[in-house]
């Protein structure tokens, strides 16, 4: 016997605050745009090799937060569509994946290129360029905002116990964030070197801050690759799990034979719990005992044989 608890039938497991996390990035993807095209053009006219760098990092972080915006909007228009077995929730932590992994390629790119230029220095116009990064400061420093706001209003949902970062979260945002964060790392690179530059005339500051920023921003991608990763392959929640079988076990009329609890959501999760009964437990029964795990959205129950 096979016993299906669907809470939601229609299978949308999108998360709270979708659409006004969507609004955000699309916002942010616009103000990403304008400044890229700002500091690319600035770079040339400077002869700003760094403010170059920064401007095309720019335009590659504007491609992964459209991706998010692409992801969101994918997302909500198929969070009906049948043909996605546990609906569209984890469109973002692909998204996320992938944004994760350009960040990672991004910062390599960067690492070379500042090791290069540590041995052949190149001429540069520090004041001016060293404007147009404080400009792309305040750029992302508005861009994080906006972003961290909706990734807050997450939070505020999460259950009371403690969870594993990737879980109760919203990666897709959460890489959109991380985005904008290492936009605003290397402005701030930028910015020092730019002045240490014109001031003290410490050309090799340049890349140097350039290496340290591409090892930072390459931690950063990983522990995003990692999480999202972690979600895409159905690692098992092992807190919900943990309250199923602390559940299940209390009552002791009950022994689970299989279980597996993974995340299809934000902030859902999908169980299969199937158990050997005796003293006339039924699937009902169990069913009704697992209501409080309000972390699972879609949950089945079987006898085992």
């Amino acid at each position: 016997m096979t016993d299906h608890l669907i809470r939601k039938h229609e299978h949308s497991f999108l998360g709270s605050s979708h659409d006004d996390n969507a609004r955000r990035t699309r916002f942010v993807v616009a103000l990403t745009v304008v400044m890229m095209i700002g500091e690319i053009a600035a770079g040339y006219v400077t002869g700003s090799m760094a403010l170059l760098a920064d401007g095309f990092h720019m335009a590659t972080h504007a491609g992964a937060l459209g991706i998010a915006a692409l992801a969101y909007a994918f997302a909500r228009r198929n969070s009906a569509n049948r043909a996605f077995s546990f609906g569209t929730g984890k469109v973002g932590e692909l998204a996320g994946f992938a944004s994760a992994l350009i960040l990672a390629l991004v910062s390599l790119g960067i690492g070379i290129e500042s090791a290069i230029r540590l041995v052949h220095p190149t001429g540069v116009a520090f004041g001016q360029a060293a404007v147009i990064a404080a400009i792309g400061l305040v750029v992302n420093i508005v861009s994080a905002l906006l972003l961290s706001g909706g990734h807050a209003h997450h939070g505020h949902h999460d259950h009371h116990h403690h969870h594993d970062h990737a879980h109760g979260s919203d990666n897709n945002l959460r890489s959109a964030y991380v985005h904008v964060l290492a936009d605003a790392l290397t402005s701030v690179l930028a910015i020092v070197a730019m002045l240490a530059g014109r001031y003290l005339g410490w050309v090799w500051t340049d890349p140097l801050m350039g290496i340290v920023g591409s090892i930072v921003i390459a931690r950063w991608a990983w522990t995003l690759m990692r999480d999202t990763a972690d979600v895409l392959l159905d690692r098992t929640d092992e807190h919900v799990a943990g309250e199923i079988r602390e559940i299940l076990d209390s009552h002791g009329d009950a022994e689970i034979a299989d279980l597996h609890v993974w995340q299809i959501g934000p902030q859902a999760r999908a169980a299969i719990v199937s158990v050997r009964t005796h003293g006339g437990v039924t699937a009902e029964t169990i069913r009704a005992r697992l209501a409080p795990v309000h972390e699972v959205i879609h949950l089945t129950v079987e006898a085992a044989s």
